[in-house]
């Protein structure tokens, strides 16, 4: 039963994603953009089902589960961030693409000004083949995790099955396949951890025992202060929520999330995008986090325990089987919904970035999206990393090289290309050499490499207006 619920889940979102090519036009435009026709509530659930991927099911539900409930500062921040960016990038980045008839988010940072910066859509594309893929990657790795669990199948399974179902529906449909399904994936992933949080408070004695109960697991578990980092309850606190705060910042550096904002049908709809898109991620995530509470109270704790498997094993523990496959489904439509929007950002790189001269060609799109699949494919079945940490890592990166030009660009700086491969560089540096040092437990990475990247802009500017002064000055005399 658990595999005949999930089967059928999984069937009606290739249906629909095979579906959607029904609306095709075969042009470059529409396999990238949709046409830049898609209507505001797709947007906003497709957009929460790309970001709130395998490390919201896998990742940050294991994270609660070890640390507890200071992990609510994860939240907090990510979302505060997110929502500060989206009322000076979205619209903006929405116009532009359409000024400049754009089709790609590396494009997008070359040439918003209209000026082809070529070293800037060379290495950015670079950057999102790198580091999409192995996002990619992880999704697919999640997923997995939640079928070795449940069938007790060898990893590979789930990542081949995932992979799978991204081909048949994204060559099928481009980007308007991959919002479709991303917003049934949405109502599936909200329906099942929905199930499961009321399913585990109730297991457990209801709400009242719940809380008491979390507070007998550990002195700290329901504190919620994060660990000291040395700098005292109050600093640490903020250092912590910064770092968040600064995560969120870095969706806009995410080029399958941004992408979703250039598929919009008007830019003055987004009011009705923020709307759909930051009501559905703050219930989805804040389930999420009491669904790691609960399993920590349900699921002992051993030495061998993999945290990142707390939620398939509570679904297991606890549902009939119709509904554990339900569950399962909730969390592969996770996956795939952010899977499939990173293999089309990699194919939009690749045709339109790094191979301009094919970025006309509909069948070398379609068969780009299959070389990237079986490479994200190819680095799921070979990698041992957790699905938290290479989410991490890749956000980071991704964050702190796109995400500082993006925003300079909306708030109306005019930036040479030199100044952005100085932002990026510096912006990526600082988060490599933040994780080399081991310094997280301060602050996540991502916050310093927004911060130095940001911070180059200021001899940029101060450069700047010296030359004008001595330019003027020279005029005068």
């Amino acid at each position: 039963m658990i595999v005949l619920s999930f089967s059928i889940c999984l069937f009606l979102f290739v249906v629909i994603g095979v579906l959607s090519a029904t609306r095709a036009k075969k042009t470059s435009g529409d396999y990238l953009l949709a046409g830049s026709s898609v209507k505001p509530w797709l947007v906003g659930l497709s957009a929460v089902a790309t970001q709130n991927s395998g490390w919201m099911f896998i990742g940050q539900i294991g994270f609660t589960y070890a640390v507890g409930l200071h992990s609510i500062w994860l939240m907090i921040g990510w979302i505060t961030g997110d929502l500060f960016t989206s009322f000076f990038v979205h619209k903006r980045l929405r116009e532009q693409a359409e000024k400049r008839n754009i089709l790609s988010f590396s494009g997008m940072l070359a040439n918003w000004h209209g000026e082809d910066y070529k070293i800037v859509r060379i290495i950015g594309a670079i950057l999102t083949l790198a580091f999409l893929g192995t996002y990619a990657a992880a999704q697919l790795n999640a997923g997995s995790k939640a079928l070795h669990v449940l069938f007790g199948w060898d990893y590979s399974y789930g990542a081949i099955i995932g992979a799978i179902m991204v081909l048949l529906y994204c060559v099928a449909g481009g980007i308007r396949a991959s919002i479709w399904t991303d917003a049934a994936q949405s109502i599936v992933m909200v329906v099942a951890i929905t199930i499961m949080m009321i399913v585990g408070i109730n297991e457990i004695g209801g709400i009242n025992q719940f809380i008491t109960d979390l507070h007998n697991v550990s002195p700290d578990y329901m504190s919620i202060l994060p660990p000291d980092s040395g700098f005292g309850p109050i600093i640490g606190v903020l250092l912590f929520a910064l770092g968040w705060f600064f995560a969120g910042l870095g969706v806009i550096g995410q080029p399958h999330i941004m992408v979703r904002f250039m598929t919009m049908d008007d830019p003055d709809n987004l009011n009705r995008v923020r709307l759909y898109y930051y009501s559905w991620f703050t219930l989805f995530y804040g389930m999420t986090i009491a669904v790691g509470l609960c399993a920590r109270l349900l699921i002992q704790e051993t030495g061998s325990f993999d945290a990142e498997l707390a939620m398939p094993t509570l679904a297991q523990q606890l549902l009939p089987e119709v509904l554990v496959g339900l569950v399962l489904a909730g969390l592969f439509a996770a996956t795939m919904s952010t899977a499939d929007s990173q293999v089309l950002s990699c194919t939009a790189a690749l045709t339109h970035d790094l191979a301009p001269e094919k970025g006309e060609s509909y069948i070398a799109k379609k068969l780009t999206t299959v070389f990237v699949t079986m490479v994200a494919l190819a680095i799921a079945l070979n990698g041992n990393e957790s699905v938290f940490s290479l989410v991490l890592i890749a956000w980071s990166i991704l964050g702190a090289t796109f995400g500082p030009v993006l925003f300079a660009y909306t708030v109306g700086f005019k930036l040479s290309q030199a100044l952005i491969l100085s932002m990026m560089t510096i912006g990526g540096a600082t988060v490599v050499l933040w994780r080399y040092f081991d310094l997280g437990d301060i602050m996540y990475e991502i916050g310093p490499g927004i911060i130095m990247s940001v911070l180059t802009l200021i001899p940029w500017k101060v450069v700047t207006r010296c030359k004008s002064q001595s330019v003027s000055e020279a005029q005068n005399d």
